[in-house]
């Protein structure tokens, strides 16, 4: 397994990106002023996209090829990330809506709830976007600490 630094093309990756967020214009956001990492094990198993944000490490994309979703990929990218920001970064946070599939894997990794952005989905998506049976509407933040090394 290794995990490396995507510098040049991102937009290769867009199909995986558009599993873990669904419109474009939103990626597009965020991918270029952004850090893309890929996770290969035998092929390309995993992404994440962090940023900064006032300080504080976000993902503000993470996801696995649903065939190898449930293998650990997605939490090794976590703990990378984790590993490698420790020193610059006393905080990891990702926004998620408010999702019976994403909460749990989030908290299983060490996040924990932060704060909420009411109606963020809806006001931002150009479509009503589901997930685990649920209309995703509010922005859910959760934080993990970093270990200052």
């Amino acid at each position: 397994m290794e995990i490396r630094e995507v510098t040049r093309n991102k937009k290769q990756y867009l199909p995986l990106l558009l599993l873990a967020d669904e419109q474009e214009d939103m990626i597009d956001r965020y991918l270029e002023r952004g850090t893309l990492y890929v996770l290969e094990d035998h092929g390309l198993k995993c992404l994440c996209v962090v940023t900064e944000e006032a300080g504080i490490l976000e993902i503000k994309n993470l996801a696995t090829v649903p065939a190898f979703q449930g293998r650990g990929y997605g939490k090794a990218m976590i703990e990378f990330l984790a590993e490698r920001y420790g020193t610059r970064y006393s905080l990891m946070q990702v926004g998620t809506g408010d999702s019976p599939l994403t909460i749990p894997f989030y908290e299983k990794c060490g996040f924990a709830y932060s704060h909420r952005v009411e109606g963020f989905f809806t006001e931002h998506y150009d479509h009503p976007i589901f997930e685990g049976g649920r209309q995703l509407v509010d922005m859910i933040y959760l934080q993990r600490p970093l270990a200052q090394i």
